[in-house]
């Protein structure tokens, strides 16, 4: 009888990759994948630390499980991820009924840790070492990932993947606890990447989105050769399949002119940045310690501008950081005001244990004041990319299709129309009437409607096959 495991995965795309990786492992010891935990004899959370709301999450879930081991304690229950790293110990106190704890660079140890906790082993950690607990090449070690098992699966669109570029950050922003729970900042050999790439293209994959918690930070040296971003991205430009390159997330710091010009000449890599301000004010970018004044980011969104016109950019802000006073975030806005970003992603701050602020700066705005600024940007930066978004209207832009969109429509002809989605080059979201026989292609579409985060259109049928077009043709699953 087969082994049925149950994963849930809240976070970062690099938790996404993560549970890939765990999920392709366990397939190779006889694992099934099941979507209802109550089937599952394994059941693993993938957690992040991020945020205290991705907390709370897999904490709220505490009770089902609670239940659940008690009526099947054969059940092997697991939490790995970035809030395994941070919290150890204090996850089996608050969730006794947990088996064992992995953090983010020990997920090769799963199938031993599921094999040991059924053999009636008593509650196991397999963890990452601490910045302070040993020799940095032992503390890189104790952090490193096992790519490149990979589960095409696992992925939402089998169109798409996630490469992980980058292992961990040196970057130590006050709020941010990732230095602690990935590690210190490597990047991977550059040979790895393309091998690993090129697997993923011999799948089917036609984007590859590059991960790193600071992706542009990437380097590798081998002797006296140093690998820098700008000359993976000629190496993997290069392989037959992939028709676009993406990297998230960017460091302002490190948005060197190389990265840029390599943007501009090279087809395949989008004319798209993400690109954290976190705040417009330089007096909270200093408690943030985030390493950048406004015109450091002014001056590279300067060269950006001039040297890749038309660049889609998307950014962060935190609102309600230790002492930000009205005057702080009024400068955020008068920045996204600025700089016109396709979208932002705004949280409110929550004090992370183990980190600088939560150490040393107050949590000291109040939670209804943060929310009225969450708000606020929110409701300016959609403004500002619904009105951005009406440029497109008319035009004709190649989009890839990832996809039936979750939403169901009936054609008035009467025959089946499934409303697909894609990304364009500059990773606008994109839906029409479609079918899923359009999966995978790039297809023009022409913009009839958008709203601050969508793009509403048709596919140009001069250009597209009839057995990809017809709306009556039969659907593949």
């Amino acid at each position: 009888m087969p082994k049925r495991l149950y994963i849930e995965t809240v976070g970062c795309q690099m938790n996404m990759l993560d549970s890939e990786m765990v999920v392709a492992n366990l397939r190779r010891q006889g694992y099934e994948l099941t979507n209802q935990p109550q089937q599952a004899d394994t059941v693993l959370f993938n957690t992040c630390s991020v945020r205290q709301q991705a907390e709370e999450k897999t904490y709220g879930s505490r009770g089902k499980l609670k239940d659940h081991k008690q009526r099947h304690p054969d059940v092997t229950i697991g939490v790995m991820g970035c809030m395994a790293q941070k919290d150890q110990q204090l996850i089996f106190g608050r969730a006794p009924y947990v088996d064992f704890v992995v953090g983010p660079g020990q997920l090769q140890e799963i199938p031993r840790l599921i094999e040991e906790s059924r053999s009636g082993k008593e509650k196991q950690l397999a963890v990452g070492l601490g910045r302070r607990d040993g020799s940095l090449e032992e503390i890189k070690r104790s952090h490193e990932t096992f790519d490149p098992l990979r589960d095409p699966d696992m992925r939402s669109s089998p169109y798409q993947a996630y490469l992980r570029i980058q292992i961990g950050c040196d970057k130590f922003c006050t709020y941010c606890v990732v230095p602690n729970t990935r590690g210190p900042e490597q990047g991977r050999a550059p040979e790895q990447i393309e091998a690993e790439a090129r697997v993923l293209a011999d799948q089917g994959t036609r984007e590859l989105i590059l991960l790193g918690q600071t992706v542009n930070s990437y380097r590798h040296q081998s002797g006296d050769t140093i690998t820098r971003l700008s000359d993976l991205l000629v190496r993997l430009h290069q392989i037959d399949g992939i028709e676009r390159l993406k990297f998230v997330t960017n460091y302002p710091r490190d948005m060197t002119d190389d990265l840029l010009h390599a943007i501009r000449d090279l087809p395949k890599v989008s004319p798209y940045l993400h690109l954290p301000l976190q705040s417009g004010s330089n007096r909270v970018l200093q408690r943030m310690k985030r390493g950048y004044t406004l015109e450091i980011y002014d001056e590279m969104m300067t060269r950006i501008r001039e040297t890749i016109p038309g660049t889609a950019i998307s950014s962060d802000f935190i609102v309600g950081f230790c002492g930000e006073t009205e005057d702080d975030f009024d400068k955020s806005v008068a920045a996204v005001n600025k700089y016109r970003f396709k979208n932002s992603f705004i949280f409110k701050y929550s004090e992370r244990p183990g980190t600088k602020a939560a150490d040393q700066l107050p949590d000291d705005v109040p939670r209804e004041v943060k929310q009225r600024r969450n708000q606020d940007l929110l409701a300016l930066q959609n403004q500002i990319s619904e009105a951005d978004n009406q440029v497109f209207l008319g035009r004709t832009i190649d989009v890839l299709v990832e996809g039936p969109s979750k939403r169901e429509l009936r054609h008035p002809s009467g025959g089946h129309v499934i409303q697909m989605t894609g990304r364009t080059h500059c990773d606008r979201i994109v839906v029409w009437d479609g079918n899923q026989r359009q999966a995978g292609h790039l297809l023009p579409v022409t913009i009839y409607d958008a709203s601050a985060h969508t793009l509403f259109g048709h596919v140009v049928t001069d250009h597209v096959g009839p057995e990809i077009f017809d709306l009556n043709a039969p659907q593949t699953s």
